[in-house]
Protein backbone atom coordinates (compact mmCIF):
# COMPACT_ATOMS: atom_id res chain seq x y z
CA UNK A 1 0.00 0.00 0.00
CA UNK A 2 0.91 3.68 -0.06
CA UNK A 3 -0.24 6.82 1.81
CA UNK A 4 -1.99 7.85 -1.42
CA UNK A 5 -4.49 5.01 -1.06
CA UNK A 6 -5.22 5.94 2.53
CA UNK A 7 -5.67 9.60 1.51
CA UNK A 8 -8.40 8.49 -0.90
CA UNK A 9 -10.08 6.05 1.47
CA UNK A 10 -9.72 7.99 4.74
CA UNK A 11 -8.68 11.58 3.87
CA UNK A 12 -9.22 12.99 7.37
CA UNK A 13 -7.44 10.20 9.24
CA UNK A 14 -4.27 11.44 11.00
CA UNK A 15 -1.12 10.23 9.26
CA UNK A 16 1.08 12.02 11.78
CA UNK A 17 0.39 13.60 15.15
CA UNK A 18 3.26 15.60 16.63
CA UNK A 19 3.78 15.81 20.38
CA UNK A 20 3.59 19.60 20.05
CA UNK A 21 0.02 19.34 18.74
CA UNK A 22 0.17 19.55 14.93
CA UNK A 23 -1.87 16.95 13.09
CA UNK A 24 -1.17 15.99 9.47
CA UNK A 25 -4.01 14.08 7.83
CA UNK A 26 -3.45 11.60 5.02
CA UNK A 27 -5.09 14.01 2.56
CA UNK A 28 -2.80 16.84 3.69
CA UNK A 29 0.27 14.61 3.53
CA UNK A 30 -0.60 13.42 0.03
CA UNK A 31 -1.20 16.91 -1.35
CA UNK A 32 1.93 18.37 0.26
CA UNK A 33 4.10 15.45 -0.95
CA UNK A 34 2.90 15.87 -4.54
CA UNK A 35 3.55 19.61 -4.43
CA UNK A 36 7.00 19.12 -2.88
CA UNK A 37 7.85 16.49 -5.49
CA UNK A 38 7.08 18.96 -8.28
CA UNK A 39 9.12 21.64 -6.50
CA UNK A 40 12.10 19.26 -6.27
CA UNK A 41 11.82 18.36 -9.94
CA UNK A 42 11.58 22.05 -10.86
CA UNK A 43 14.91 22.59 -9.08
CA UNK A 44 16.57 20.26 -11.57
CA UNK A 45 16.64 17.13 -9.41
CA UNK A 46 16.09 13.94 -11.40
CA UNK A 47 15.73 10.23 -10.86
CA UNK A 48 18.70 8.82 -8.95
CA UNK A 49 19.85 12.22 -7.65
CA UNK A 50 20.39 12.95 -3.95
CA UNK A 51 18.43 15.39 -1.78
CA UNK A 52 19.62 16.04 1.80
CA UNK A 53 17.27 16.72 4.72
CA UNK A 54 18.64 18.70 7.66
CA UNK A 55 15.45 18.99 9.69
CA UNK A 56 14.01 18.74 13.16
CA UNK A 57 11.04 16.41 13.64
CA UNK A 58 8.36 18.52 11.92
CA UNK A 59 5.58 18.13 9.30
CA UNK A 60 7.89 19.12 6.44
CA UNK A 61 9.97 16.01 7.13
CA UNK A 62 7.23 13.57 6.18
CA UNK A 63 6.06 15.47 3.12
CA UNK A 64 9.62 15.65 1.79
CA UNK A 65 10.25 11.96 2.48
CA UNK A 66 7.14 10.98 0.54
CA UNK A 67 7.94 13.53 -2.17
CA UNK A 68 11.33 11.93 -2.82
CA UNK A 69 9.85 8.44 -2.51
CA UNK A 70 7.53 8.98 -5.48
CA UNK A 71 10.02 10.48 -7.96
CA UNK A 72 12.96 8.09 -7.69
CA UNK A 73 15.11 10.45 -5.61
CA UNK A 74 17.53 9.33 -2.90
CA UNK A 75 16.77 11.10 0.38
CA UNK A 76 19.74 11.64 2.69
CA UNK A 77 18.61 12.45 6.25
CA UNK A 78 21.32 14.29 8.18
CA UNK A 79 21.53 14.64 11.95
CA UNK A 80 20.29 17.99 13.18
CA UNK A 81 23.23 17.95 15.61
CA UNK A 82 25.89 18.11 12.92
CA UNK A 83 28.36 20.94 12.66
CA UNK A 84 28.73 22.83 9.38
CA UNK A 85 31.90 20.88 8.62
CA UNK A 86 30.22 17.51 9.24
CA UNK A 87 27.15 18.41 7.19
CA UNK A 88 29.31 19.85 4.43
CA UNK A 89 31.23 16.58 4.24
CA UNK A 90 27.99 14.61 3.74
CA UNK A 91 26.68 17.04 1.11
CA UNK A 92 29.91 16.82 -0.83
CA UNK A 93 30.27 13.06 -0.39
CA UNK A 94 26.81 12.24 -1.76
CA UNK A 95 26.72 15.10 -4.28
CA UNK A 96 23.39 16.44 -2.96
CA UNK A 97 21.53 18.49 -5.54
CA UNK A 98 19.39 20.19 -2.90
CA UNK A 99 19.36 20.69 0.88
CA UNK A 100 16.19 21.27 2.90
CA UNK A 101 16.80 22.65 6.40
CA UNK A 102 14.77 23.78 9.38
CA UNK A 103 14.88 27.56 9.88
CA UNK A 104 16.46 27.02 13.31
CA UNK A 105 19.34 25.22 11.58
CA UNK A 106 19.69 27.76 8.79
CA UNK A 107 23.04 29.25 9.81
CA UNK A 108 24.73 25.84 10.03
CA UNK A 109 23.10 24.76 6.77
CA UNK A 110 24.21 27.90 4.92
CA UNK A 111 27.83 27.46 6.00
CA UNK A 112 27.73 23.75 5.12
CA UNK A 113 26.49 24.44 1.61
CA UNK A 114 29.40 26.83 1.08
CA UNK A 115 31.87 24.21 2.31
CA UNK A 116 30.28 21.70 -0.07
CA UNK A 117 30.70 23.98 -3.06
CA UNK A 118 27.33 25.70 -3.22
CA UNK A 119 24.58 23.11 -2.72
CA UNK A 120 21.24 24.95 -3.19
CA UNK A 121 19.53 25.48 0.18
CA UNK A 122 15.79 25.61 0.88
CA UNK A 123 14.65 26.57 4.36
CA UNK A 124 11.41 24.87 5.42
CA UNK A 125 9.81 28.17 6.42
CA UNK A 126 6.75 30.18 5.34
CA UNK A 127 8.45 31.10 2.09
CA UNK A 128 8.91 27.40 1.32
CA UNK A 129 5.26 26.70 2.10
CA UNK A 130 4.17 29.54 -0.18
CA UNK A 131 6.42 28.29 -2.99
CA UNK A 132 5.25 24.71 -2.54
CA UNK A 133 1.66 25.92 -2.76
CA UNK A 134 2.21 27.15 -6.31
CA UNK A 135 2.54 23.57 -7.55
CA UNK A 136 -0.31 21.17 -8.33
CA UNK A 137 -1.37 18.78 -5.57
CA UNK A 138 -2.57 15.92 -7.78
CA UNK A 139 -0.67 12.73 -8.66
CA UNK A 140 2.45 13.03 -10.79
CA UNK A 141 3.22 11.29 -14.03
CA UNK A 142 6.21 8.97 -14.45
CA UNK A 143 6.39 8.10 -10.76
CA UNK A 144 9.22 5.86 -9.61
CA UNK A 145 9.96 4.57 -6.12
CA UNK A 146 12.64 6.51 -4.29
CA UNK A 147 14.94 5.30 -1.55
CA UNK A 148 17.10 6.55 1.31
CA UNK A 149 20.77 6.60 2.20
CA UNK A 150 21.47 7.02 5.89
CA UNK A 151 24.96 7.95 7.01
CA UNK A 152 26.44 6.26 10.05
CA UNK A 153 26.74 8.20 13.29
CA UNK A 154 30.50 8.41 12.93
CA UNK A 155 31.17 7.05 16.43
CA UNK A 156 34.58 5.77 15.29
CA UNK A 157 35.41 8.21 12.50
CA UNK A 158 33.90 9.99 9.50
CA UNK A 159 30.31 8.88 8.83
CA UNK A 160 29.74 6.58 5.90
CA UNK A 161 26.69 6.01 3.76
CA UNK A 162 25.46 2.63 2.61
CA UNK A 163 25.06 2.73 -1.14
CA UNK A 164 21.37 2.22 -1.87
CA UNK A 165 20.03 -0.42 -4.17
CA UNK A 166 17.90 1.54 -6.61
CA UNK A 167 14.46 -0.08 -6.65
CA UNK A 168 12.53 -0.69 -9.84
CA UNK A 169 8.79 -0.88 -9.55
CA UNK A 170 5.69 0.95 -8.36
CA UNK A 171 5.77 3.32 -5.42
CA UNK A 172 3.23 1.04 -3.70
CA UNK A 173 5.65 -1.90 -3.57
CA UNK A 174 6.04 -3.32 -0.03
CA UNK A 175 9.37 -2.96 1.72
CA UNK A 176 11.27 -5.26 4.05
CA UNK A 177 10.07 -3.14 7.00
CA UNK A 178 6.39 -3.15 6.00
CA UNK A 179 6.52 -6.93 5.67
CA UNK A 180 8.16 -7.31 9.08
CA UNK A 181 5.85 -4.78 10.76
CA UNK A 182 2.69 -6.48 9.56
CA UNK A 183 3.66 -10.15 9.68
CA UNK A 184 5.74 -10.22 12.86
CA UNK A 185 4.42 -7.31 14.93
CA UNK A 186 0.81 -7.19 13.78
CA UNK A 187 0.96 -3.59 12.57
CA UNK A 188 -1.75 -2.37 10.22
CA UNK A 189 -4.28 0.36 9.54
CA UNK A 190 -5.46 0.32 13.14
CA UNK A 191 -1.99 0.77 14.61
CA UNK A 192 -0.85 3.86 16.49
CA UNK A 193 2.95 3.99 16.49
CA UNK A 194 4.98 6.14 18.88
CA UNK A 195 8.34 7.33 17.55
CA UNK A 196 10.39 9.16 20.22
CA UNK A 197 13.61 9.43 18.20
CA UNK A 198 14.87 11.82 15.51
CA UNK A 199 13.75 10.94 11.99
CA UNK A 200 17.28 11.26 10.64
CA UNK A 201 18.08 7.80 12.01
CA UNK A 202 17.36 4.73 9.90
CA UNK A 203 14.97 2.87 12.21
CA UNK A 204 12.63 5.77 13.06
CA UNK A 205 12.57 6.97 9.45
CA UNK A 206 11.86 3.58 7.91
CA UNK A 207 9.42 2.40 10.56
CA UNK A 208 7.40 5.63 10.47
CA UNK A 209 7.15 5.37 6.69
CA UNK A 210 6.15 1.71 6.99
CA UNK A 211 3.35 2.55 9.42
CA UNK A 212 2.06 5.19 7.00
CA UNK A 213 2.26 2.72 4.14
CA UNK A 214 0.09 0.39 6.21
CA UNK A 215 -2.38 3.19 6.99
CA UNK A 216 -1.64 3.59 10.70
CA UNK A 217 -0.98 6.78 12.64
CA UNK A 218 2.49 7.94 13.68
CA UNK A 219 2.87 9.85 16.95
CA UNK A 220 6.13 11.75 16.44
CA UNK A 221 7.92 13.31 19.38
CA UNK A 222 9.94 16.42 18.65
CA UNK A 223 12.19 15.57 21.59
CA UNK A 224 12.27 12.61 23.95
CA UNK A 225 10.84 13.19 27.41
CA UNK A 226 10.24 10.18 29.64
CA UNK A 227 6.96 11.27 31.23
CA UNK A 228 5.69 12.73 27.95
CA UNK A 229 6.08 9.24 26.45
CA UNK A 230 3.63 7.91 29.03
CA UNK A 231 1.21 10.79 28.44
CA UNK A 232 1.23 10.19 24.70
CA UNK A 233 0.68 6.45 25.05
CA UNK A 234 -2.36 7.06 27.25
CA UNK A 235 -3.76 9.99 25.23
CA UNK A 236 -3.47 8.39 21.80
CA UNK A 237 -3.92 4.72 22.82
CA UNK A 238 -0.57 3.82 21.31
CA UNK A 239 -0.34 0.19 20.19
CA UNK A 240 3.27 0.00 18.97
CA UNK A 241 6.37 1.89 20.11
CA UNK A 242 10.09 1.75 19.45
CA UNK A 243 12.78 2.81 21.89
CA UNK A 244 16.50 2.56 22.54
CA UNK A 245 18.01 1.38 25.85
CA UNK A 246 18.73 4.95 26.99
CA UNK A 247 15.01 5.70 26.67
CA UNK A 248 14.26 2.67 28.85
CA UNK A 249 16.71 3.87 31.50
CA UNK A 250 15.20 7.36 31.57
CA UNK A 251 11.67 5.95 31.83
CA UNK A 252 12.71 3.69 34.71
CA UNK A 253 14.22 6.73 36.44
CA UNK A 254 10.72 8.20 36.81
CA UNK A 255 9.31 7.88 40.33
CA UNK A 256 7.06 4.87 40.81
CA UNK A 257 4.03 7.08 41.48
CA UNK A 258 4.56 8.85 38.14
CA UNK A 259 4.84 5.58 36.21
CA UNK A 260 1.69 4.24 37.88
CA UNK A 261 -0.28 7.37 36.98
CA UNK A 262 -0.70 6.50 33.29
CA UNK A 263 -2.76 3.86 31.52
CA UNK A 264 -0.43 1.97 29.19
CA UNK A 265 -2.76 -0.96 28.55
CA UNK A 266 -3.13 -0.14 24.83
CA UNK A 267 0.47 -1.19 24.17
CA UNK A 268 0.70 -4.43 22.23
CA UNK A 269 4.32 -4.37 21.02
CA UNK A 270 7.43 -2.51 22.14
CA UNK A 271 10.53 -2.81 19.97
CA UNK A 272 14.08 -1.82 20.78
CA UNK A 273 17.40 -1.89 18.96
CA UNK A 274 20.29 0.45 17.97
CA UNK A 275 22.43 -0.18 21.07
CA UNK A 276 23.02 -3.02 23.55
CA UNK A 277 20.52 -3.06 26.40
CA UNK A 278 21.82 -3.96 29.85
CA UNK A 279 20.06 -7.08 31.11
CA UNK A 280 18.81 -5.49 34.38
CA UNK A 281 17.26 -2.58 32.46
CA UNK A 282 15.34 -4.84 30.10
CA UNK A 283 14.21 -7.12 32.91
CA UNK A 284 12.74 -4.13 34.75
CA UNK A 285 10.97 -2.93 31.60
CA UNK A 286 9.38 -6.35 31.09
CA UNK A 287 8.31 -6.44 34.74
CA UNK A 288 6.66 -3.05 34.18
CA UNK A 289 5.09 -3.42 30.72
CA UNK A 290 4.77 -7.20 30.51
CA UNK A 291 6.25 -9.64 27.96
CA UNK A 292 5.63 -7.39 24.94
CA UNK A 293 9.21 -6.21 24.36
CA UNK A 294 10.90 -7.42 21.17
CA UNK A 295 14.52 -6.78 20.20
CA UNK A 296 16.31 -6.86 16.90
CA UNK A 297 19.93 -6.46 15.88
CA UNK A 298 20.88 -5.14 12.47
CA UNK A 299 22.23 -2.12 10.69
CA UNK A 300 21.85 0.23 7.76
CA UNK A 301 23.96 -2.17 5.74
CA UNK A 302 20.90 -4.43 5.40
CA UNK A 303 22.96 -7.63 5.39
CA UNK A 304 20.52 -9.37 7.71
CA UNK A 305 19.39 -9.16 11.29
CA UNK A 306 18.44 -11.12 14.37
CA UNK A 307 15.15 -11.02 16.24
CA UNK A 308 14.22 -12.18 19.72
CA UNK A 309 10.64 -12.33 21.04
CA UNK A 310 10.14 -11.49 24.73
CA UNK A 311 9.54 -15.08 25.84
CA UNK A 312 12.76 -16.28 24.22
CA UNK A 313 14.74 -13.41 25.74
CA UNK A 314 13.40 -14.20 29.21
CA UNK A 315 14.68 -17.75 28.75
CA UNK A 316 18.08 -16.45 27.57
CA UNK A 317 18.68 -12.99 29.11
CA UNK A 318 21.12 -10.92 27.09
CA UNK A 319 20.62 -12.52 23.70
CA UNK A 320 19.75 -10.42 20.65
CA UNK A 321 18.08 -13.41 19.04
CA UNK A 322 18.49 -15.78 16.13
CA UNK A 323 19.23 -15.00 12.50
CA UNK A 324 16.51 -13.62 10.27
CA UNK A 325 17.24 -13.42 6.56
CA UNK A 326 20.89 -14.41 7.02
CA UNK A 327 23.25 -16.90 8.67
CA UNK A 328 25.40 -15.97 11.68
CA UNK A 329 29.12 -16.84 11.60
CA UNK A 330 31.49 -16.10 14.48
CA UNK A 331 35.08 -15.90 13.26
CA UNK A 332 38.42 -15.77 15.02
CA UNK A 333 41.43 -13.65 14.15
CA UNK A 334 42.33 -16.07 11.37
CA UNK A 335 38.91 -15.64 9.77
CA UNK A 336 37.84 -19.20 10.49
CA UNK A 337 34.54 -20.13 12.15
CA UNK A 338 34.64 -20.60 15.92
CA UNK A 339 32.61 -23.20 17.83
CA UNK A 340 29.57 -22.22 19.95
CA UNK A 341 30.16 -19.99 23.00
CA UNK A 342 33.53 -18.67 21.77
CA UNK A 343 33.85 -14.91 21.27
CA UNK A 344 34.88 -13.55 17.88
CA UNK A 345 33.83 -11.13 15.15
CA UNK A 346 30.18 -11.37 14.16
CA UNK A 347 29.72 -12.00 10.43
CA UNK A 348 26.41 -12.34 8.60
CA UNK A 349 26.30 -14.61 5.58
CA UNK A 350 23.68 -15.39 2.92
CA UNK A 351 22.14 -11.94 3.20
CA UNK A 352 21.98 -8.92 0.94
CA UNK A 353 25.28 -7.64 -0.46
CA UNK A 354 26.15 -4.01 0.19
CA UNK A 355 28.86 -1.43 -0.32
CA UNK A 356 29.75 1.80 1.39
CA UNK A 357 29.16 4.84 -0.76
CA UNK A 358 32.35 6.24 -2.31
CA UNK A 359 34.50 4.04 -0.07
CA UNK A 360 35.71 0.77 -1.65
CA UNK A 361 38.39 0.37 1.05
CA UNK A 362 35.80 0.34 3.86
CA UNK A 363 33.62 -1.95 1.81
CA UNK A 364 36.44 -4.42 1.31
CA UNK A 365 37.32 -4.34 5.02
CA UNK A 366 33.74 -5.31 5.92
CA UNK A 367 34.01 -8.63 4.05
CA UNK A 368 36.16 -11.65 4.82
CA UNK A 369 37.65 -14.27 2.53
CA UNK A 370 34.35 -16.14 2.35
CA UNK A 371 32.29 -13.12 1.33
CA UNK A 372 30.64 -12.79 4.73
CA UNK A 373 30.08 -9.25 6.00
CA UNK A 374 30.48 -7.68 9.44
CA UNK A 375 29.22 -4.49 11.04
CA UNK A 376 32.18 -4.49 13.41
CA UNK A 377 30.62 -6.22 16.43
CA UNK A 378 32.03 -9.03 18.53
CA UNK A 379 30.02 -11.75 20.22
CA UNK A 380 29.25 -15.43 20.37
CA UNK A 381 26.50 -17.86 19.39
CA UNK A 382 25.23 -20.54 21.74
CA UNK A 383 24.48 -24.11 20.71
CA UNK A 384 20.90 -23.16 19.79
CA UNK A 385 21.93 -20.36 17.44
CA UNK A 386 21.20 -17.40 19.72
CA UNK A 387 23.57 -14.46 19.30
CA UNK A 388 25.06 -12.58 22.26
CA UNK A 389 26.99 -9.37 21.61
CA UNK A 390 30.01 -8.50 23.70
CA UNK A 391 30.98 -5.14 22.18
CA UNK A 392 32.13 -3.26 19.12
CA UNK A 393 35.43 -4.64 17.84
CA UNK A 394 36.82 -1.09 17.76
CA UNK A 395 36.13 -0.72 21.49
CA UNK A 396 37.86 -3.90 22.62
CA UNK A 397 40.65 -3.18 25.10
CA UNK A 398 43.95 -5.05 24.76
CA UNK A 399 45.70 -4.81 28.10
CA UNK A 400 48.93 -6.71 28.54
CA UNK A 401 47.96 -8.92 25.60
CA UNK A 402 44.55 -9.81 27.10
CA UNK A 403 41.35 -8.98 25.22
CA UNK A 404 38.83 -7.20 27.46
CA UNK A 405 35.28 -6.41 26.36
CA UNK A 406 33.98 -3.18 27.91
CA UNK A 407 30.30 -4.07 27.77
CA UNK A 408 30.59 -6.72 30.49
CA UNK A 409 32.14 -4.13 32.82
CA UNK A 410 29.59 -1.48 31.85
CA UNK A 411 26.69 -3.83 32.52
CA UNK A 412 28.08 -4.62 35.95
CA UNK A 413 28.51 -0.93 36.78
CA UNK A 414 24.94 -0.17 35.73
CA UNK A 415 23.61 -2.49 38.42
CA UNK A 416 25.06 -0.21 41.12
CA UNK A 417 22.37 2.12 42.50
CA UNK A 418 24.63 5.19 42.35
CA UNK A 419 25.36 4.79 38.61
CA UNK A 420 23.08 6.29 35.99
CA UNK A 421 25.33 5.62 32.99
CA UNK A 422 28.78 4.19 32.39
CA UNK A 423 31.39 3.96 29.67
CA UNK A 424 34.45 1.73 29.76
CA UNK A 425 37.31 2.38 27.36
CA UNK A 426 40.99 1.70 26.91
CA UNK A 427 43.31 4.44 28.18
CA UNK A 428 47.07 4.55 27.53
CA UNK A 429 49.37 2.68 29.93
CA UNK A 430 53.16 2.59 29.73
CA UNK A 431 53.57 -1.11 30.53
CA UNK A 432 50.28 -2.71 29.51
CA UNK A 433 49.69 -0.71 26.34
CA UNK A 434 46.12 -0.01 27.46
CA UNK A 435 44.39 -0.05 30.81
CA UNK A 436 40.72 -0.27 31.67
CA UNK A 437 39.22 3.15 32.38
CA UNK A 438 35.63 3.81 33.44
CA UNK A 439 33.76 7.08 33.06
CA UNK A 440 30.70 7.25 35.30
CA UNK A 441 27.60 9.42 35.10
CA UNK A 442 26.38 9.32 38.73
CA UNK A 443 22.76 9.73 39.73
CA UNK A 444 23.86 12.32 42.30
CA UNK A 445 26.63 14.54 40.96
CA UNK A 446 27.59 15.69 44.47
CA UNK A 447 28.75 12.11 45.16
CA UNK A 448 31.32 12.17 42.33
CA UNK A 449 34.83 11.68 43.68
CA UNK A 450 37.33 9.23 45.16
CA UNK A 451 34.97 7.78 47.77
CA UNK A 452 32.36 6.67 45.23
CA UNK A 453 35.11 5.48 42.86
CA UNK A 454 36.50 3.25 45.59
CA UNK A 455 33.02 1.91 46.35
CA UNK A 456 32.50 1.09 42.68
CA UNK A 457 35.82 -0.68 42.36
CA UNK A 458 35.04 -2.79 45.43
CA UNK A 459 31.61 -3.53 43.95
CA UNK A 460 33.19 -4.73 40.70
CA UNK A 461 35.83 -6.80 42.51
CA UNK A 462 33.04 -9.12 43.71
CA UNK A 463 31.72 -9.59 40.16
CA UNK A 464 34.66 -9.47 37.74
CA UNK A 465 38.12 -10.98 37.42
CA UNK A 466 41.02 -8.70 38.47
CA UNK A 467 42.17 -8.06 34.87
CA UNK A 468 38.80 -6.41 34.12
CA UNK A 469 38.82 -4.02 37.07
CA UNK A 470 39.19 -0.34 36.06
CA UNK A 471 42.55 1.09 37.00
CA UNK A 472 41.13 4.54 36.42
CA UNK A 473 37.64 5.84 37.28
CA UNK A 474 36.47 9.33 36.38
CA UNK A 475 33.10 11.07 36.53
CA UNK A 476 31.18 13.12 33.98
CA UNK A 477 27.87 15.01 34.46
CA UNK A 478 26.44 13.45 31.29
CA UNK A 479 28.00 10.92 28.96
CA UNK A 480 28.07 11.86 25.26
CA UNK A 481 25.26 9.76 23.78
CA UNK A 482 23.39 10.22 20.54
CA UNK A 483 19.57 10.21 20.53
CA UNK A 484 19.82 6.61 19.29
CA UNK A 485 21.50 5.69 22.56
CA UNK A 486 24.86 5.11 20.91
CA UNK A 487 27.74 6.16 23.11
CA UNK A 488 30.31 8.44 21.46
CA UNK A 489 33.25 6.50 22.88
CA UNK A 490 35.57 8.05 20.32
CA UNK A 491 35.28 11.38 22.17
CA UNK A 492 36.26 9.75 25.46
CA UNK A 493 39.12 7.77 23.95
CA UNK A 494 40.43 10.88 22.24
CA UNK A 495 40.40 12.69 25.59
CA UNK A 496 42.52 10.03 27.27
CA UNK A 497 44.93 9.94 24.36
CA UNK A 498 45.37 13.73 24.46
CA UNK A 499 43.25 14.53 21.40
CA UNK A 500 40.25 16.15 23.09
CA UNK A 501 41.11 18.54 25.90
CA UNK A 502 37.53 19.83 26.01
CA UNK A 503 36.17 16.47 27.16
CA UNK A 504 39.16 15.73 29.39
CA UNK A 505 38.58 19.04 31.14
CA UNK A 506 35.11 18.10 32.38
CA UNK A 507 36.15 14.77 33.90
CA UNK A 508 36.14 14.72 37.70
CA UNK A 509 38.80 12.36 39.06
CA UNK A 510 37.91 9.37 41.17
CA UNK A 511 40.69 6.78 41.08
CA UNK A 512 43.68 7.40 38.83
CA UNK A 513 46.91 5.40 38.70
Amino acid sequence: MHPRHHALAHPDKPATVFSSGEVQSYAELEAAANQAARLIRAAGVGKGDFVALFLENEPAYFELLWACQRIGVCMVPASSRLTADELGYILKDCGAKLLFASPSLGDVAAKATQLAGGTPLVLANDAYLALRGTFAAGPLEDECAGFDMVYSSGTTGRPKGVKPTVPHGPIEAPTRITAMASARYGAGAGSVYLSPAPLYHAAPLRWCMAIQQLGGTVIAMRKFDAEEVLRLIERHRVTHAQFVPTHFARMLDLPEEVRARYDLSSLKVVIHAAAPCPVPVKQKMIEWLGPIIWEFYGGSEGIGNTIVPPEEWLARPGTVGRAHGCTIRICGEDGEVLPPDEIGTVYLADGQAFEYFNDPVKTQSAYNQYGWATMGDTGYVDADGYLYLTDRKDFMIISGGVNIYPREIEDALLTHPAVRDAAVIGAPHADLGEMVAAVIEPRDWSAAGPELAGELRAFLRERLSPVKLPRRIDFMPELPRLPTGKLMKRLLRDAYFGKNDEVLGVLTPGIRP
